[in-house]
């Protein structure tokens, strides 16, 4: 464990039955709420230097079915913030399978092509997600009647052309994404790529990556491994056994779906300093912190303190573990947020309302990175 590169200080005036650990001063959180943010006034200028504080671009999977046209092409407030707040971007959707691989022989890179131009423009990194995964792949894919062999083509032709496309140009790549169920099992029944070729075409995955892509850092990538328990415990031992065969593993991410339904996974930076102990990068991905909202649909100012301090922990955590320099929010406005569609009767899971406008959660974090570069 290094020295502490911060002290979780700056949301220690919300006071909450589980504390910050590393308490240092105290600031004040402020509610601002209004919309016209200062550029001085934002996360990435106050994040240490060589720190990425990053976002999902909204777009694709569930947005398509929404009352609203596509939010990063149609609404500029949208990427005035996205671009003043963050200095590295994910596609929520825009790079899955189901979406820039529609048909075997057909690759729909436009959007994805865009965003990464934005980032470009923005001087901000991009995320690149994810490359072998179990959900949102096309019908043509899970549907098909295709040999191993076949099915192994498929999978080398899409890494390799579609990394080849962004070689340069993306940071970080979640190669293999949610392997592992709860209980530490592959998914060899839900997984196409390990149900029909075995768990060899993990390590395939990575070297493809690498061949197409050898400055990318290539990412293990899941949700529910915030805390020591049998999913991470899994991928540690998966991870080792593929370093020791040379395998080019770089990191491994925390998804960071949180609930103020549960408790805070009070281990998140033990577990990820077991991950740095292998010598692997780690980064937060996915960080969005839902609750279940009261009749009116508006949180209560407890509510929103929790929020703030879960946030704040899971910052925390990261920015004291060496090579947890990529934290990434799920969305940063509840107008585009993902959780209301998959999670009735919860929501307001984002930093900030529909308006832009900033919740607790988000002065948390700002003056929690603003502290950190002081130090």
């Amino acid at each position: 464990m290094k020295p502490t590169r911060l002290a979780a200080a700056a949301f220690a005036a919300v006071a909450l039955s589980v504390p910050l650990t590393l308490v240092a001063s105290a600031a004040p959180v402020v509610d601002d709420r209004s919309p016209g943010h200062a550029k001085k006034d934002t996360l990435r200028r106050a994040a240490p230097k060589g720190f990425h504080i990053g976002t999902a671009v909204a777009g694709g999977g569930h947005h398509e079915s929404q009352p609203y046209p596509d939010p990063f092409t149609s609404d500029r407030e949208y990427r005035r913030v996205l671009a003043a707040e963050f200095s590295s971007v994910s596609a929520e959707n825009q790079m899955k399978w189901e979406y820039i691989h529609p048909e075997r022989d057909r690759y729909n890179f436009g959007m994805a092509d865009r965003i990464v131009r934005f980032a470009k423009q923005n001087r901000q990194v991009v995320r690149g997600h994810t490359l072998l995964w179990h959900s949102q792949n096309p019908a043509w894919l899970e549907e098909g009647d295709f040999t191993a062999d076949e099915l192994r083509s498929i999978l080398r032709d899409h890494i390799k052309r579609v990394v080849g496309r962004y070689r340069g140009d993306i940071q970080q790549w979640d190669v293999a994404n949610e392997i592992f169920t709860e209980t530490g099992e592959l998914r060899t029944s839900e997984n196409i790529w390990i149900r029909e070729l075995g768990p060899g075409i993990i390590a395939d995955a990575f070297r493809w990556a690498h061949e197409a892509d050898p400055k990318a850092k290539l990412f293990f990538n899941d949700y529910g491994v915030e805390g020591v328990n049998a999913k991470s415990d899994a991928y540690l031992a998966l991870i080792a056994q593929l370093r020791a065969q040379r395998v080019p593993v770089h990191g491994f991410s925390a998804q960071a779906h949180l609930s103020t339904r549960y408790g805070f996974p009070g281990d998140l930076q033990a577990n990820l300093e077991r991950f740095a102990a292998l010598g692997l990068e780690t980064a937060i991905t996915e960080l969005d912190v839902r609750m279940d909202l009261p009749e009116s649909g508006v949180p209560t100012d407890a509510q929103l303190a929790q929020q703030a301090d879960y946030y704040n922990r899971t910052l925390t955590a990261c920015l004291n573990v060496d090579g947890c320099d990529s934290f990434t929010i799920w969305g940063f406005t509840d107008k585009y947020s993902w959780v209301p569609v998959f999670f009735e009767g919860e929501g307001a899971a984002t930093v900030m309302w529909e308006d832009f406008s900033r919740k607790p959660a988000y002065s948390a974090l700002r003056s929690t990175l603003a502290s950190a570069s002081r130090r």
